[in-house]
């Protein structure tokens, strides 16, 4: 993908400087450097800062920013904006990632590249509107109805917010699916230095592009190239079961059979390309207890488990970059020689139950909900306890 005049204009003013950033800002500046082209949203709780941010800076880049009536016109708005080639996003917390989720069922059937931008907080329902939580996990993966598959990434600073932005962007015009970068309200209002890259060092991947209309959902293409609106084909896009011309036939079992096999294949096939993990072990190769975790909870994981080496404990540690699709080899291996995993997460243990199904150790959830991430000191005790 080449970056217009304004873009580039854009990135050169910013890049190699540094900035005190929130998490959101971060996020909005990290779509801007992405090639955003278009957002749509509206306002919540504690995402608002991306909207705001982006509907100030993304015009200066030539980009087109939309205050939606609600969330379910958002969703709708950037599935159309990416069919006439733009680079789309939307932002929200949770009431509005549950609106989302029939459009970006819709998403998902019209193989439509898109990112939507989650900043968790406190639910259900309205929950604590203000406080962060990581209760959304699941809902990422299978908040919209029927068989599919999903990509979905959490960051843990503010740099990473910036920079798995343009991650998120890449892989949806890979796989030509949405992808959800699943912050959280704490993550989303740090406040931390952010570097901003230099121009000459951006790189973006490019949208697979169609010959013929005739095969823009389908035909011999794992995934398909897109033809946009305004080039002079032809195009039917239906989140109804359609053939690879994208015509309708919700009858024949054989043609609903290979076109969701096809769409879920097409990012299973791609899992060793997306998943994204950290991880921290010990040298010696004699630990017995390990700790997983992501997002904000993550940092404090990681600072028990330093302390918990500090005292004499062998303790591996390994972080989740990508949720989804879940990294289930990269974590059967973690826990090869493991007893014990312990998995801190804000919410009663989401993940914790996706872990137990690839590993052969126990799994202990250390969940933390009410709005206030977990401290050191809390997963620290967990972990004396687990290995005294």
């Amino acid at each position: 993908m080449a970056l217009d005049d304004n873009k580039k204009r854009y990135i050169n003013h910013h890049g190699g400087k540094t900035y005190f950033l929130l998490g959101d800002e971060a996020c909005a500046y990290g779509a801007i450097y992405a090639g955003c082209d278009f957002f749509a949203g509206y306002p919540i709780t504690p995402a608002s800062e991306v909207a705001e941010l982006i509907a100030e800076e993304l015009p200066k880049a030539g980009g087109i920013c939309i205050q939606m009536e609600d969330e379910l016109a958002s969703m709708a708005a950037i599935v159309g904006a990416a069919w006439t080639g733009a680079r789309s996003m939307t932002a929200t917390s949770g009431p509005g990632f549950s609106l989302m989720q029939e459009n970006i069922g819709y998403a998902i059937m019209t193989e439509t590249p898109c990112v939507i931008v989650n900043v968790q907080r406190s639910g259900p329902s309205t929950g604590q509107a203000t406080k962060p939580a990581q209760g959304d996990m699941l809902q990422a993966r299978w908040g919209t109805h029927g068989d599919h598959n999903i990509i979905a990434l959490a960051p843990n600073s503010a740099q990473e917010c910036f920079d798995l932005m343009q991650d998120c962007f890449d892989l949806a015009d890979t796989y030509r699916t949405p992808v959800i970068l699943l912050m959280d309200g704490e993550i989303g209002h740090i406040r931390e230095s952010v570097v901003m890259p230099e121009l000459s060092s951006v790189r973006h991947t490019s949208r697979k592009r169609a010959e013929r209309a005739e095969e823009i959902f389908g035909g011999q293409e794992l995934i398909p190239g897109m033809i946009h609106y305004g080039e002079g084909s032809n195009v039917h896009v239906t989140g109804s079961t359609h053939l690879a011309n994208g015509m309708r036939d919700v009858t024949t079992p054989h043609v609903h059979d290979e076109l969701i096999r096809r769409i879920y294949k097409k990012i299973d096939s791609g899992r060793e390309d997306i998943v994204r993990i950290e991880t921290d072990t010990v040298a010696n190769g004699k630990s017995r207890v390990g700790v997983i975790s992501y997002g904000a909870s993550a940092r404090p994981a990681r600072g028990a488990v330093k302390a918990a080496r500090a005292e004499g404990k062998n303790i591996d540690f390994l972080r989740l970059i990508s949720i989804w699709p879940f990294a289930r080899k990269q974590v059967a291996e973690f826990s090869r020689d493991l007893d014990l995993i312990l998995v801190p997460e804000m919410n009663l243990g989401q993940m914790s139950r996706e872990i137990e199904r690839f590993v052969d150790c126990k799994v202990i959830a250390v969940p933390k909900i009410g709005g206030v991430p977990h401290t050191v000191d809390e997963i620290h005790q967990v972990i004396m306890e687990a290995v005294s």
